[in-house]
């Protein structure tokens, strides 16, 4: 016969199931994490929905407005650009590349980051300072105008234009990791685990890191929010991503000089930028706000 539960257990949820809990909480943050996930589906899955490719040319639909538009033609809903390539096309394309690769990007600086910026915290004296003061240094540099020096030294082209932006996140993370990581192993639970006999590096992996994980996660959606513009930004002066690819920055830079004749080439990669940017941004003032709810309680 089963027997029943005697003592009820009062179950405490994880930090990042309470984060979930704080952030889900405002409506327009779960409207931008809803823009957000779409955002991510649409980068994944854009080479196989697209009605076009990137670079079909329609040569009897040359600047063909949109489809709402008296002019315009519903097999080209979002119209064509000089070439007769389909808007919508080159905007679902562009997806992957100016949204999708800025979150390559974050995530490839946070891991170098993270690494670099716990070894940092665990180290002191002279190295420790040096590695502060050269943070101090590259963070004092706005973030687009060194990575346009960056890939000035490397050569245009949307490879080096990641790397480029790699280079320009990797202080942000470590400097965040070294400052989180330092102020954790000030606190009571860390002292209990070396009094227990456990290492610095057992207390960094088991107890240090899921108490900073949802504090990187904050960073990194704030992080990627610039990743969007700086990809875009070195896409429109030329040093990013080159014709004929679908970078909405790229696509912007191209449509300038129509935009009297055809201001949907200009408007559209132009409100593609602006949409991803505040969909992540909501999710990081989100994060923000549910960390801050979570330290109050």
């Amino acid at each position: 016969m089963a027997r029943d539960k005697i003592y009820l257990e009062e179950e405490f949820p994880s930090p990042l199931l309470q984060l979930w809990h704080n952030f889900k909480v405002t409506p327009v943050v779960m409207i931008g994490f809803s823009c957000f996930i779409f955002l991510t589906i649409l980068a994944l899955f854009a080479p196989f929905i697209t009605p076009y490719t990137s670079v079909e040319n329609h040569l009897d639909f040359l600047l063909l407005p949109p489809a709402w538009h008296e002019d315009g033609n519903v097999s080209f809903l979002l119209g064509t650009d000089n070439l007769g390539r389909d808007m919508l096309s080159r905007l679902m394309h562009g997806t992957s590349l100016t949204f999708g690769l800025s979150f390559v990007v974050v995530l490839i600086s946070l891991g170098i980051g993270v690494v670099i910026g716990s070894v940092s915290a665990l180290t002191s004296g002279i190295k420790s300072s040096f590695l502060n003061h050269f943070l101090d240094v590259i963070l004092s540099i706005p973030s687009l105008l060194l990575a346009i020096v960056i890939v000035a030294i490397l050569g245009p082209g949307l490879s080096n234009t990641l790397w480029a932006i790699i280079i320009v996140l990797i202080p942000q993370f470590v400097h965040i990791t070294r400052n989180v990581v330092t102020q954790e192993f000030r606190k009571d639970y860390v002292l209990a685990s070396r009094l227990d006999g456990a290492s610095s590096f057992r207390i960094l992996y088991h107890s240090v890191f899921p108490n900073i994980l949802e504090k990187l996660i904050s960073q990194a959606t704030l992080a990627q929010s610039a990743a969007i513009l700086d990809i875009a930004a070195l896409g429109f002066l030329g040093l990013g991503a080159q014709i004929p690819m679908a970078e909405w920055g790229a696509m912007l830079k191209n449509g300038i000089d129509l935009f009297y004749i055809a201001p949907w080439t200009v408007y559209l990669p132009g409100l593609a930028i602006l949409f991803a940017v505040v969909a992540t941004n909501l999710v990081g003032e989100g994060m923000r706000h549910a960390l801050k709810i979570s330290k109050e309680a």
